[in-house]
């Protein structure tokens, strides 16, 4: 978890992409409106957008092109070089997700996954992952909202430092 606190620094410069289908997909709206608005105490809203929440489009892509490009599309309309995509999958093996790493990579952005048991290929394929080694979705999906959580606390803590706004109490 350590490792990944190093986008930390990337995230609060840069717009957040926030990716997952399934369970997974509410998480990624969850830490949206976190970062949008805020997690503990006021600072500074900053920049994120859960693709997965973006229904018309999504469902037009998936008429248009089909699922392994659900994501992808979103990501390389909307991604720069230096945004951060985060993804969310239990398995780790969900195609449409792992193709738009693909193409975060492709545009230079960084990578953060939140996965289930590894090795799996979202894992390996991310600049970094968190990783919940657990059995069930379930369990995995609730330890994902803890590791949201922390990550919110962390970035918090950060941007306030940054902008020099007193810890919350």
């Amino acid at each position: 978890m350590s490792s990944a606190l190093t986008h930390i620094r990337d995230i609060q410069d840069a717009l957040t992409r926030l990716e997952a289908d399934a369970g997974s997909a509410a998480q990624a709206e969850h830490l949206t409106a976190e970062l949008v608005g805020r997690y503990d105490g006021d600072r500074r809203p900053l920049a994120a957008i859960a693709i997965g929440a973006e229904y018309a489009g999504i469902t037009a892509i998936l008429n248009d092109y089909g699922i392994e490009d659900a994501f992808v599309r979103p990501v390389r309309a909307h991604g720069r070089l230096g945004d951060v995509l985060v993804a969310l999958s239990t398995s780790g093996r969900s195609p449409n997700v792992l193709a738009a790493v693909r193409m975060a990579h492709d545009i230079g952005m960084a990578s953060l996954a939140l996965t289930g048991p590894a090795p799996n290929p979202l894992a390996s394929l991310c600049n970094d992952a968190i990783v919940v080694d657990a059995a069930r979705t379930a369990t995995v999906q609730e330890a994902h909202q803890v590791v949201i959580h922390l990550l919110c606390a962390g970035i918090d803590h950060v941007v306030r430092s940054r902008d020099h706004i007193a810890p919350a109490s």
